[in-house]
């Protein structure tokens, strides 16, 4: 079993930057999409950005484009969200997940990202 640990999430205030970390406990091998997800109360979760193993192709959500960067350190087996110019619509608990397509996907615990004055 792989454990997914999120870290870097704080209280910013808006135009400020915030680096979330994904850690897996293991090297993860094979075909995947590592993703970042974030759901804000009430809302559903939704997709923030994304990168595929093999490749390291890139997909963001519109909301987020020119500001997020989604990055990978494969030595620390680690997933990083580089967030700039923040704004009080990006507070949520992000997520990061690593989807295999049919088999169960994995998912960190969430960190707080909170945008505020």
């Amino acid at each position: 079993q792989v454990q997914l640990v999120e870290s870097g999430g704080g209280l910013v205030q808006p135009g400020g930057s915030l680096r979330l970390s994904c850690a897996a406990s293991r090297r993860i091998i094979g075909i995947f999409i590592m993703g970042w997800y974030r759901q804000a109360p009430g809302k559903e979760r939704e997709l923030v950005a994304s990168m595929t193993s093999i490749n390291s192709t890139t997909n963001y959500a519109e909301s987020v484009k020119g500001r997020f960067t989604i990055s990978r350190d494969n030595a620390k087996n680690t997933v990083y969200l580089q967030m700039n110019s923040l704004k009080p619509e990006d507070t949520a608990v992000y997520y990061c997940n690593y989807n295999f397509g049919r088999l169960p996907p994995y998912w960190g615990q969430g960190t707080q990202v909170t945008v505020s004055s």
